[in-house]
């Protein structure tokens, strides 16, 4: 079902190209993107992947950017997953280096711009210089109170989930919490990403329909969007769309 839904949504997204969204209307308060297509870009072009992955980053820039000026108040990125480690070692070594570079040439206008950073993942096999760079963009932008940046970074839900309800089991068998007050509020609190609300928006380039692994309890009801368009081509038109067909759907979580 949700793939017949999927597909049917990339085929309108086509048909729309001309959409525009109404900057007076519901503006999406959190969009979740997962950003594919990198190495087939580069590939389409006799590149190497690592060429892809460069060029995307140039798209997340612009991006942030829309996003803040339409006003979304949170955007998530998907950049590396807990699976990403099983590429090629040279493609590794570089994708953890383009979060260092892109916070090194980017945080200043990010600070400017009052965008607040945030990682969301696990930090234990992240290389030092990776880790540094974003726990420095973390903590010179924790006062910052316009659009938070979150890039979901060695992260995998279903990782997320097991170290959630090892936590809580830790404290039910400390006695710190009875059985009965284990509910979803509470699994909730224990994940990444406890301090910010769940997507309204999930945008996923490059025609695959799936979820990879990514947000797998936050998305509940979220609303999602395929294209086809692969991410370095992905600009803030396509973004508008997406936005312009949110904006057209009736939110019900489970009602009628």
């Amino acid at each position: 079902m949700l793939e017949h839904l999927a597909r049917k949504w990339a085929r309108k997204e086509k048909m729309e190209q001309s959409a525009e969204f109404d900057s007076n209307g519901m503006i999406p308060n959190h969009i979740a993107v997962i950003m594919d297509g990198n190495g087939r870009w580069a590939k389409a072009r006799n590149l190497p992947r690592i060429a892809g992955h460069r060029s995307g980053m140039k798209t997340v820039k612009e991006i942030v950017k829309a996003s803040d000026e339409i006003g979304v108040k949170y955007l998530t990125m998907y950049a590396f997953s807990t699976e990403n480690w099983k590429r090629p070692r040279e493609e590794v070594d570089f994708l953890m280096k383009l979060p260092q570079e892109f916070l090194t040439t980017e945080l200043d206008e990010l600070v400017e711009r009052n965008v607040r950073i945030r990682m969301v993942g696990s930090k234990e096999e992240l290389p030092a210089h990776t880790l540094k760079a974003l726990e420095t963009a973390e903590e010179r932008t924790s006062g910052n109170t316009g659009l938070q940046l979150n890039f979901a970074l060695n992260y995998g839900a279903r990782k997320e989930i097991a170290i959630a309800v090892k936590d809580i089991v830790t404290r039910l068998q400390a006695g710190e919490i009875a059985l009965e007050q284990i509910d979803e509020e509470m699994i909730s609190r224990h994940l990444y990403t406890s301090d910010f609300p769940d997507p309204d928006l999930l945008i996923r380039t490059s025609g695959e329909i799936r979820l990879s692994n990514f947000m797998l309890w936050q998305l509940a009801y979220t609303e999602m969007w395929f294209t086809d368009v692969l991410w370095p081509d992905f600009t803030r038109e396509h973004l508008y769309q997406a936005i312009a067909e949110y904006q057209g759907r009736a939110r019900r979580y489970g009602a009628v």
